[in-house]
């Protein structure tokens, strides 16, 4: 081989060898944190290899689905007692002042 060709490789290989190791270390920290952090970890395809289905996760999956139908409801009668409230302030009070008649009447009877 050519002595420059030997120095030119001589003189990029330990660059080629600190990205390479730059590289390889970025991808184990990645792939640690995944794990740290339950992410589930991914094939070159981005599926899941391994997905997390432990009955912790189901459990939660569960409480949250009940918090959010709670939540819906709640936020259901919040829109009726508004829609109330909306019609009582656009009402003009003859009216107003007759549907309270009415039900005093229908309790007194």
């Amino acid at each position: 081989m050519d002595p420059d060709k030997i120095a030119l490789l001589s003189e990029i290989f330990p660059f080629a060898v600190v990205i390479t190791l730059i590289a390889v270390g970025g991808w184990v920290t990645t792939t640690w944190l995944r794990i740290k952090n339950g992410y589930p970890l991914e094939n070159q395809w981005g599926k899941a290899v391994y997905p997390k289905t432990d009955q912790e996760a189901v459990e939660r999956v569960k409480l949250l689905t009940n918090e959010n139908a709670e939540l819906r409801a709640e936020i259901g009668s919040m829109k009726d007692r508004l829609a109330n409230v909306e019609r009582i302030v656009t009402d003009d009070s003859h009216r107003l002042t007759q549907e309270i008649e009415q039900l005093r009447d229908t309790r007194a009877n």
